[in-house]
């Protein structure tokens, strides 16, 4: 794969969606910025949403991403770590359900099981340090292509091209910082 720096690339792979960026920080800084609340609730969503985080960081720990909307409507994340490779590589749980009802309904839409809450899903997210940059991977991986693909028409992608956006912003900073 030949990303140039802050270039995203997104493909689905069966049932999982899949996002590689190239970013131009050392690993431990893009690590970091995944695993510290106050660094993640930095650029974690899109850009019109502000973010309330906790990370229990270690195998079996619990993380919560609250985000918020602004209109002040919570949209909340959990999940449990099951992989932690400081700072290689994390694998979680992400589990929706405490998102608002009216959230559930638009995915709903574009569902095949409707009237069922989004499974839970894993993130499997991978660091990889090249000549002082960091190959970011996140493999979302879905229980099934349609619930991935609801996800998708309801602005997913866009969602995450925000977030590696300002995390680039953050990274940036922190960089020019050290």
């Amino acid at each position: 794969m030949n990303l140039a720096n802050n270039q995203t690339e997104f493909k689905t792979e069966g049932k999982d969606f899949v996002i590689t960026r190239i970013y131009n920080a050392p690993r431990n800084l893009v690590w970091k910025a995944w695993t510290d609340p106050d660094q993640l609730a930095q650029w974690f969503g899109p850009t019109v949403f502000s973010n309330r985080c906790e990370i229990d960081l270690k195998p079996g720990g619990h993380y919560k991403i609250t985000m918020v909307s602004l209109d002040g409507v919570d949209y909340p994340m959990d999940g449990t770590y099951r992989e932690i490779i400081a700072p290689e590589k994390l694998v979680m749980t992400v589990n929706c359900d405490a998102h608002p009802q009216e959230w559930h309904d638009l995915v709903d839409q574009n569902r095949d099981t409707k009237g069922t809450r989004l499974p839970e899903m894993i993130w499997a997210i991978t660091f990889e340090e090249t000549t002082g940059k960091t190959k970011l991977t996140i493999c979302l991986q879905f229980t099934n292509a349609n619930d991935r693909d609801a996800l998708l028409k309801l602005g997913m992608k866009d969602g995450w091209a925000e977030s590696l956006d300002k995390l680039d912003n953050l990274l940036s900073k922190i960089s020019t910082a050290a």
